[in-house]
């Protein structure tokens, strides 16, 4: 019997990746794509809103991403200004390669105006990530969430919580798919090819006796402009993760933003050198080996909380929610907030011995892009096979 072929009426598959946790998420999407029989073809578009050139390289090297079939170099800009520039330079890319539907992974910038662009020009929307709520309006990534699950076709998700989410939202049960998180795809796949931390150290210029070999260690990073935007949010986050470093030597893999606000704040010093370890932004697997090795990590990025569940390292998230409550519920995450005194108590009781390991949670198993190989496959030769089906946009 010979292969099934793509249906011929449909086109490719457009993929948008736009900034850094993108890339995580897509790279096994491809894989189980090129998998798949038939394969599925696919159009690798870069919006170009994660514009440094030498990290970009970098994750698509560690991740082994092919080179995008479109970058669209974007760059910086307000939430405002990057949106639409990402919506004005990707409407030729779907006249010219008339998509059977575009997928969009996680909630940032590029993921809402693909979406939106795609909307209007009647193409299927497919949201890989959907249906996570902070219910925090104030996050920009809660706003693109809302609004993309609201305009897709097909919507997959990563943990039972997130369909219920949706169906409070009025979405239609019958567009939702639980299949899994392929962040945690990307991690199984690459955890035996994790950068040594004695390495990463050592290439960053750390001195080979800052951490001797074997040593406890913690792990940080901050971004979020809550956090770090103004000095009297930052100046006593900072001074507690100093206190904090008097116990347990800190890997600080510092944001573009968060370094240019202590530098604009002048408040370098909060940072003894002697105890905590500042780096530049860091590669997937240099990320990766950090995380497996530490005895905690404080954040508070989304995607860490998903990836030191799935490592089973304590995390300390320095926010007041979450739009991943699986990691609280089953996995390793507490969410500590940001009051000094609050951060510190819950430091201490991890390294006491009571930090939270968690369990892997339900399909997190690294098979995620394979269900969505397969069921994106089903869905669109049945929508070619009956092309007024109800709730599928048609080019």
């Amino acid at each position: 019997m010979s292969a099934p072929a793509w249906p011929a009426q449909l086109g490719p598959v457009i993929c948008v990746v736009g900034a850094r946790p993108n890339f995580m998420k897509m790279a096994p999407i491809l894989r189980a794509f090129a998998a798949h029989s038939p394969a599925i073809p696919v159009v690798l578009v870069h919006t170009g809103q994660h514009y440094d050139r030498s990290m970009n390289d970098r994750l698509f090297e560690d991740l082994k991403l092919p080179h995008p079939d479109i970058n669209l170099g974007v760059g910086s800009g307000s939430h405002t200004v990057q949106t639409a520039e990402v919506m004005r330079r990707f409407e030729p890319v779907l006249d010219d390669y008339r998509p059977s539907c575009v997928l969009v992974v996680g909630d940032v910038n590029s993921t809402l105006a693909c979406s939106l662009v795609a909307v209007k020009k009647e193409i299927p929307v497919v949201h890989v990530e959907a249906g996570l709520r902070s219910y925090d309006r104030r996050m920009p990534e809660e706003i693109n969430r809302v609004l993309t699950d609201q305009m897709a076709d097909r919507l997959y998700t990563t943990e039972r919580s997130a369909q219920a989410n949706l169906e409070a939202e009025g979405i239609d049960a019958a567009r939702v798919c639980f299949v899994g998180n392929v962040m945690i795809d990307s991690l199984l796949h690459n955890r035996a090819m994790a950068r040594p931390v004695a390495q990463t150290l050592a290439e960053a210029g750390i001195a080979a006796d800052w951490l001797a070999p074997g040593s406890a260690y913690g792990v940080i990073t901050l971004h979020r402009p809550s956090n770090v935007d103004q000095p009297e949010t930052l100046q006593p986050l900072l001074a507690t993760l100093a206190r904090i470093s008097e116990h347990l030597p800190l890997i600080f893999a510092m944001h573009p933003r968060t370094r240019a606000n202590i530098e604009r704040f002048g408040l370098q010093e909060l940072l003894p050198a002697a105890r905590i370890a500042v780096l530049p932004p860091q590669g997937y697997l240099e990320m990766l080996g950090l995380m497996d090795g530490a005895r905690l990590v404080l954040t508070d990025s989304g995607g860490l909380q998903e990836e030191t569940t799935a490592l089973g390292v304590p995390c300390l998230t320095l926010r007041e929610n979450t739009e991943r409550p699986i990691t609280v519920e089953q996995g390793s995450n507490t969410l500590v907030g940001i009051v000094p005194a609050s951060i510190e108590q819950a430091t201490q009781a991890v390294l006491a011995g009571a930090g939270k390991s968690g369990r892997m949670p339900e399909l997190w198993d690294g098979q995620a892009a394979e269900r969505i190989a397969a069921d994106l496959y089903a869905w669109l030769s049945a929508a070619a096979a009956t092309p007024h089906a109800e709730g599928v946009r048609h080019v």
